[in-house]
């Protein structure tokens, strides 16, 4: 194995004594896991942070050989640690995407989101112009690994109309007036993730996040993988002193 690739950083662990395991999303290879010699060295500690945008460079001698990994920064978003919301939006992101995907399976169009949420977090004037872009790319991963929600017509009357709730058990639409006898036991369905110019306040993404929050929970983050729900509790905290 020989491959050089753009990639975003999304975990990295140490490793021995000055080693350290990361793994990386790429457009053409998907998620990909490589040993950096001195990953915990002061000149590389900068350059191996979740959400980078990195150049990597990936050999191995055989295929079930762990490849060894060098990268050069691209873009930095190391600077971004130092405020609140953003680094528990970066974290969660990164590990969500680091436990959840198979190796070596091709995600072009999560790369791409991944990146272009990043981008929104580094740039937005404030919270509100990447929170819904967070929770879109928690409901396109979903798809991606076959749990797509079906948000375009209602379970009970295959109405396209005034679609408000969401099945908890079949992640099926339900229209205002066929869930309103059920509401407490049906998922708030906000707006802006059927209607993209909808107007998004602050309840709108805690509903979003609790929508896509469940079927995560439920489908992908199971057994082990449960362990990065905390990384998700603190940005939903942090999310809701603002609601």
């Amino acid at each position: 194995m020989q491959l050089r690739t753009p990639a975003i950083i999304c975990s990295v662990r140490a490793h021995a004594e000055h080693g350290a395991i990361a793994r990386l999303l790429t457009p053409g290879h998907g998620l990909l896991t490589g040993y950096v010699r001195g990953g915990r060295s002061r000149r590389m500690r900068p350059v191996l942070v979740a959400g980078n945008l990195v150049e990597a460079e990936l050999r191995a001698r055989t295929a079930d050989q762990l490849p060894s990994l060098t990268v050069e920064l691209a873009h930095s978003r190391a600077g971004l640690l130092a405020e609140p919301l953003a680094a528990a939006a970066i974290d969660w992101l990164c590990a969500l995407t680091a436990v959840s995907l198979a190796e070596r399976q091709p995600h072009a169009t999560l790369f791409e989101a991944l990146e272009a949420v990043l981008a929104a977090i580094e740039y937005a004037p404030s919270a509100r112009g990447w929170a819904a872009a967070a929770v879109r790319y928690e409901l396109l991963l979903l798809a991606e690994l076959g749990y797509a929600l079906d948000l375009s017509a209602c379970a009970a009357t295959g109405s396209r109309d005034d679609l408000a709730f969401v099945s908890p058990k079949s992640g099926i639409a339900v229209s205002r007036d066929a869930g309103a006898p059920y509401a407490a036991r049906l998922l708030p369905l906000p707006a802006f993730l059927i209607a993209p110019d909808a107007e998004t306040g602050w309840q709108d993404i805690v509903d979003g996040l609790a929508l896509t929050g469940h079927f995560l929970a439920r489908d992908i983050l199971t057994d082990r993988r449960a362990d990065i729900l905390d990384a998700r509790h603190r940005l939903l905290e942090r999310i809701k002193r603002l609601a």
